[in-house]
């Protein structure tokens, strides 16, 4: 594919993304997992079995979770007391507004999230946290997680939650982490990743694409890309629990996929869950 082909063809990807996430904040969509709104949503429960607890989730902002989660971050990353963390595509503020109770008033989270209408309800958002935690230490910036609009070596800590998967240019999203990211910082990172290659129909499917499964790469790849980012400490952990419950639960966009796979095979045969830890 030639140069321009290529950007028009990123180009395409992002705008189905941005257009898909613009309909479920504005309520169009249920989560990321359906291209309708569906019955079987429910992000309380999703969150529950990823490992997010009940307090801090009664704690939240009425619609910071919308069930775009596949891991919990913000607990693999262990956050700290004054550090700076860096959400890729924040959303409604699911995990940052988690994160900043943990980094507490001399921390600093910093979200980032390309489509206006999840920026506009994640703002609108931060006056209650404020009310209720007392705390002032959450931001939320419109960008792409691409080009990425923070200084260099700025942060302790980048989460990102079930979204580098959608971009149509990994490699430049972990390079502008790692340049984000001061020296000794970490990342702590949930996405969805194949075990093995997806059928092509399936990964042609613009419903799969926006809920996250037909941009996953291999497990092996996205080793191979944080190590020529020059990201050391890594440790990949696959998490089928997510996959597997979304299955269970009937979920749209999964039965939808899973009925596209050849027979006998199931979801759980080519995607999980990988939680991803690295350092610089």
């Amino acid at each position: 594919m030639s140069a321009p082909d290529k950007n028009q063809s990123n180009e395409h990807v992002r705008e189905t993304v941005r257009t898909g996430y613009a309909a479920i904040a504005t309520g169009q969509r249920s989560c990321c997992c359906s291209s309708q709104r569906s019955g079987h949503a429910d992000p309380t429960r999703l969150a529950k079995a990823i490992g997010y607890d009940a307090e801090s989730l009664a704690n939240l902002p009425d619609g910071a979770n919308m069930g775009l989660s596949c891991g919990n971050p913000v607990a693999i990353a262990a956050l700290l007391e004054g550090q700076t963390v860096l959400d890729l595509g924040s959303g409604g503020g699911f995990d940052v507004f988690q994160a900043g109770e943990k980094v507490k008033a001399s921390g600093r989270v910093i979200g980032v999230d390309m489509t206006p209408e999840m920026l506009a309800k994640a703002r609108k958002n931060i006056g209650h946290y404020r009310q209720r935690t007392g705390l002032d230490n959450v931001e939320f910036r419109l960008g792409e997680i691409e080009y990425l609009p923070v200084p260099d070596s700025s942060v302790d800590v980048v989460l990102s939650n079930c979204v580098i998967n959608l971009s149509p240019d990994k490699p430049q999203v972990w390079r502008e982490v790692f340049r984000a990211l001061k020296p000794g910082g970490k990342i702590s990172v949930s996405d969805l990743a194949l075990l093995k290659p997806l059928p092509d129909d399936v990964r042609e499917m613009a419903a799969a694409l926006v809920g996250c499964v037909a941009g996953a790469v291999l497990v092996d790849e996205t080793r191979a890309m944080l190590e020529k980012t020059g990201f050391t400490s890594i440790v990949l952990t696959p998490r089928p629990d997510y996959v597997r419950n979304m299955q269970d639960w009937n979920d749209p966009l999964y039965k939808q996929v899973a009925e596209t796979l050849p027979k006998g095979e199931e979801i759980a045969d080519y995607v999980v869950s990988l939680s991803i830890e690295a350092r610089k």
